[in-house]
Order: C-alpha cells, then sequence, then structure tokens
C-alpha cells in the first residue's frame, strides 16, 4: 500500500506542477481558466487519496464542496467566453 501511495503522491506532484506552469504561461484566458480547473481537480485527488489511505472520511464534505466550486467555475468561465464571442 505504502508503494501506492508513494506513487500517486509522485504522480499528482508532477501533475500540479505541470499544470502550475500552464497557469503561469498560459497564451490566453481561457488556457489559464482550464487550467485552474484542472489543478482544482488535481487537489481534489489529492485529497480523496488521503481520505483513501487513512480511512478517514471526514474530509468529504470538503470534497463536495471542491467540486460544486470547480463546476461553477467552469460554467461561469464558458458562459462568459460564449457571450464574448457572441459579441
Amino acid at each position: 500500500m505504502t508503494a501506492v501511495a508513494v506513487t500517486v503522491t509522485a504522480l499528482l506532484a508532477v501533475a500540479g506542477g505541470l499544470t502550475l506552469i500552464r497557469i503561469i504561461r498560459g497564451p490566453s484566458i481561457l488556457d489559464r481558466a482550464v487550467a485552474t480547473d484542472v489543478m482544482l481537480a488535481i487537489i481534489v485527488a489529492a485529497i480523496a487519496t488521503e481520505a483513501a489511505y487513512t480511512r478517514d472520511a471526514t474530509a468529504l464534505p470538503v470534497l463536495v464542496v471542491l467540486a460544486v466550486l470547480g463546476f461553477v467555475g467552469s460554467v461561469s468561465v464558458a458562459r462568459f467566453a460564449a457571450r464574448r464571442d457572441a459579441e
């Protein structure tokens, strides 16, 4: 189980680093918005992995709030981009 936890932690760390590079260097605001949404998904995955590893369910409400926040953020950015394209 420890090898799996180390592997998952390393993969999530690499994914977070690459996503952070895209947030910093993104050529457009939409690229940065998508990268921020991906970073939120990586954070949710990390919290879920930690909750599964420790077998502690107290992080589940945090996961639900972060998932709703990511959804609302993605929808609002998509609506803003669609409205901007229509003009």
